[in-house]
């Protein structure tokens, strides 16, 4: 009797168990985590708006849920929109997560799921101008023990060498969030290259300038680059 067959059906029926199970914990973490999100931005917009009665009504907080893995808080002209990915990532060999002994003593806790912090302007949504552009100011990662790291620009403040020591939770959660709406607010808009902007058609005046395709976006020619990672 031909055993090959057998030893294949083991080797996945074992790899199901172990990598396809650990996997769907990495799910639960952070889908437990994005809920506890929802939570921490609902209750910060009700704690600041109560502290910005008797102001301009146009500067307030505004939170919205967009469904099961999306939500958004709005921060007078910004929005910030958190994600999360329904799939669980490995990184890549280059990574600084490999330096980790936590990680080298088990690769199964490099497999993280990831939740994005996007930066609109509150005027692409209410004038719905489909090309303007939003950044990604975070991510994000979370692991099946629900530790943590955020990867991001300078501001976001956190470390590689947390991975493996924080674990996540509604107090971590909104350092990060009070982080994300401080950097976007002093990442301004800034006037875009005259060049870019010289030419209008009729149509675009047509239909205005402020609803046409004329990009706007706080930076043009944005790059998530390496040099914005703080590593360890």
């Amino acid at each position: 009797m031909d055993k090959k067959p057998i030893a294949a059906e083991q080797l996945i029926l074992s790899t199901l168990v172990e990598k396809s199970g650990m996997k769907q914990k990495v799910y639960d973490t952070t889908f437990e985590a994005f809920n506890m999100i929802k939570d921490v931005l609902h209750e910060m917009s009700n704690d600041l708006n109560n502290s910005l009665k008797g102001l301009d009504k146009r500067v307030k907080l505004e939170y919205r849920d967009r469904g099961k893995f999306e939500a958004e808080i709005r921060v007078a002209g910004d929005i910030l929109i958190f994600s999360m990915h329904t799939n669980v990532f490995e990184f890549d060999r280059d990574h600084s997560i490999w330096k980790l002994s936590y990680v080298q003593q088990d690769k199964l806790n490099s497999y993280c799921g990831v939740i994005n912090v996007y930066n609109f302007l509150t005027d692409s949504f209410k004038y719905n101008r489909q090309d303007d552009l939003g950044y990604l100011i975070g991510r994000l990662f979370i692991n099946r023990e629900s530790h943590y790291f955020v990867e991001g620009k300078r501001q976001m403040g956190f470390l590689y060498n947390n991975f493996g020591q924080a674990i996540l939770d509604k107090e971590s959660l909104r350092k990060i969030i009070e982080t994300s709406i401080l950097y976007s607010l002093e990442f301004d808009l800034l006037v875009p290259p005259y060049d870019m902007v010289k030419i209008a058609s009729v149509a675009q005046m047509n239909t205005k300038i402020e609803s046409s395709k004329l990009q706007t976006g706080k930076r043009l020619g944005f790059k998530f680059n390496s040099d914005d990672v703080l590593e360890s």
